[in-house]
């Protein structure tokens, strides 16, 4: 992932989605590019064509913040785009301040685990690679075929585009992958000397036409919270609301909690889903889930 190419490529990709109507500009019948022309980029952004070109062409050394933001802005970058634009910037100046990677851990803290365990809907921890490094039971018994790859670390990523199980996991399954890629692209472009994610992108490239394609269209994105809906293979249907939140303790780390809807058929699936989980060879590693608990133990 050489900076230049991927300065060069990110930029011309971005350039070419925004119209010149979006961008307020008369566009004409004889253009000959889509999207906007370098010139025009440079018009918006208050910088030379020549200057733009320079950029373009995947010279970001020296470029000052002001001139990052107005060329974010010209081509109507959302906030993980402008980061990516910075991310790449620090990467071509070479400086200390690009970021280094802190040495990626293969399992959790006990206290991390404990603090899952006392979830009572599903949770996981995954690290920015894709890895799932904990889960609580639920957890477990959602991500299920993620775990039945047999790999060391379950991994999101490979899982998506690897499994053929994925494919009815996901019942949007391109919107899922288009998700994971962008990603593991803003990582990328975080941390440029991650020799771990360069490995699993070289991997997915290598094995899946469709990971080589997402990949190649640029697309980052910051995925915090929302919606997700998949089909599982035990209790069918599940949708869920999402929040990601950071770990401050060991950076690089996001929980991720998974609620359902009081009262819709996602709460009694999960319910069966716990019960199920219960009965696995598994389930000995983690606490029973509340709902789980209940129902196991005899009334006092």
């Amino acid at each position: 992932m050489e900076n230049r190419a991927e300065v060069r490529e990110f930029l011309v990709s971005r350039r070419a989605r925004v119209t010149p109507e979006r961008a307020g500009l008369l566009g004409g019948a004889d253009r000959r590019v889509p999207g906007l022309r370098r010139s025009e980029v440079a018009m918006l952004a208050g910088v030379s064509v020549e200057y733009y070109t320079r950029l373009e062409r995947g010279n970001l050394t020296g470029a000052s913040d002001s001139v990052l933001e107005g060329v974010a802005r010209a081509l109507h970058m959302d906030e993980a785009e402008r980061g990516h634009l910075f991310d790449l910037a620090r990467a071509a100046s070479g400086s200390s301040i690009v970021r280094r990677r802190p040495r990626r851990a293969a399992s959790i803290r006990p206290g991390l685990q404990a603090a899952l365990d006392a979830i009572s809907c599903p949770a996981m921890v995954r690290n920015d690679r894709m890895d799932i490094l904990g889960t609580n039971l639920l957890g477990r018994a959602v991500f299920d075929e993620v775990y039945e790859m047999g790999d060391a670390v379950p991994n999101l990523a490979r899982f998506a585009f690897l499994s053929d199980a994925a494919r009815s996991f996901y019942p949007e399954w391109d919107k899922a992958t288009d998700i994971t890629v962008a990603i593991l692209r803003s990582e990328a472009g975080r941390f440029p000397r991650d020799k771990d994610l360069h490995d699993l992108v070289g991997e997915l490239s290598t094995r899946s036409e469709e990971f080589r394609t997402t990949w190649g269209a640029h697309n980052v994105r910051r995925h915090g919270t929302g919606v997700k809906n998949y089909r599982h293979h035990v209790v069918g249907d599940l949708s869920f609301s999402f929040e990601g939140l950071e770990v401050t303790e060991d950076p690089g780390l996001q929980l991720l909690i998974y609620t359902t809807e009081p009262g819709s058929s996602s709460e009694d699936g999960i319910r069966l889903l716990g019960s199920w989980a219960a009965d696995q060879p598994w389930a000995e590693r983690y606490g029973l889930p509340s709902a789980v608990r209940d129902r196991s133990e005899p009334r006092r």
